[in-house]
């Protein structure tokens, strides 16, 4: 007989946890929301899309406060920065929907969307790996926007002094973009805060995952209240991201800047190809298509998520191995 849990046979069970598992890890490295893997991935298995965005919502919302707790004990969060950039990203998202409803009205909606999700996917995921292949100031102190002095200002934790008006700037544009695209905006917060603000990555995943906990917790209040969360989805993959999400949030501490800019920015441009093929497939009517993107984020999760611990290894063997004696 097999085992179930809350109606979901054994198989699917693990196969949850175990993507839960893989999710949590870049979700606490990355502090991005686990939505753009888990809403697809419900998708093509034939869950409703109601179920299948408002479950996803809901897994970012428990994963994110996992999360949020680990990099506040690791001291990787600036509560002032969160606080600015969640209002103004509010704000932004709001004038990102009207915009979408304006386009629908004229039924561009779908395309002009799609187009400008997988561009700015992929632009920002080359930008990211150029600059992390490129030697220079790793501290972030070339970011111009970081040097606009116009008062009031708030330091950035571990950073610099900055203008709130320049960060409620960006969150405005990025939460614009996010309503826009109907993303929750963390892959487009990150880089706004590495380069914008010139915050260390570190810091700016931590900060990120706080203020994604709060967008999350409201839209998985709103799906819940007309039945789109389901736990026999949701409870398992949070099973799995609670021990993701803290090796993850970890690995922040010990792996280099560089490397988690590459990393990053190699799962936007993965992501920016999956996304291009699912609406092709999406146009032309092929499933098999979309089923080839599935494939692709889901390698693309499971390749760099292992690509993160590999390098979190290998970074805490450096720092345990004996410094050579002194032939002095």
């Amino acid at each position: 007989m097999a085992v179930e849990l809350l109606g979901v046979g054994a198989a699917t069970l693990a196969l949850f946890v175990g993507f839960g598992v893989l999710v949590g890890v870049l979700f606490g490295f990355f502090g991005m929301g686990g939505s753009f893997l888990v809403t697809p991935a419900l998708l093509v298995m034939g869950y409703p899309s109601r179920v299948a965005v408002g479950s996803g919502l809901a897994f970012v919302f428990g994963t994110s406060v996992i999360g949020a707790l680990r990099h506040r004990d690791l001291g990787q969060v600036d509560y002032r920065l969160a606080a600015l950039l969640t209002v103004s990203v509010s704000v932004g998202i709001e004038f990102g929907k009207r915009a979408v409803l304006s386009l629908e009205a004229l039924g561009a909606a779908d395309l002009v969307v799609s187009v400008a999700y997988v561009v700015l996917l992929g632009a920002v995921g080359a930008f990211v790996v150029v600059d992390a292949r490129r030697e220079g100031d790793p501290t972030g102190s070339g970011a111009v926007l970081a040097r606009v002095r116009l008062p009031p200002t708030v330091s950035i934790l571990d950073g610099p002094t900055v203008s709130v008006w320049v960060v409620f700037a960006i969150g405005l544009v990025v939460g614009v973009l996010a309503g826009f695209l109907g993303v929750g905006g963390g892959f487009l917060l990150m880089p706004a805060m590495l380069y914008g603000l010139g915050v260390p990555a570190a810091v700016a995943v931590g900060t990120d995952i706080l203020q994604i906990t709060i967008s999350g917790a409201v839209g998985s209040f709103l799906y819940a209240q007309s039945g789109g969360v389901d736990l026999s989805i949701v409870a398992p993959l949070l099973a799995g991201s609670a021990l993701g999400a803290r090796v993850g949030s970890a690995a922040t501490g010990v792996v280099s800047e560089d490397d988690i800019k590459g990393y990053f920015g190699a799962m936007l441009l993965l992501g920016a190809v999956a996304v291009a093929i699912r609406q092709v497939g999406l146009a032309l009517g092929t499933p098999a298509l979309s089923h080839l993107s599935l494939a692709i984020i889901v390698g693309s999760a499971l390749l760099v998520s292992g690509a993160v611990c590999y390098s979190s290894l290998l970074a805490l063997r450096r720092r345990e191995e004996p410094r050579p004696a002194s032939t002095d």
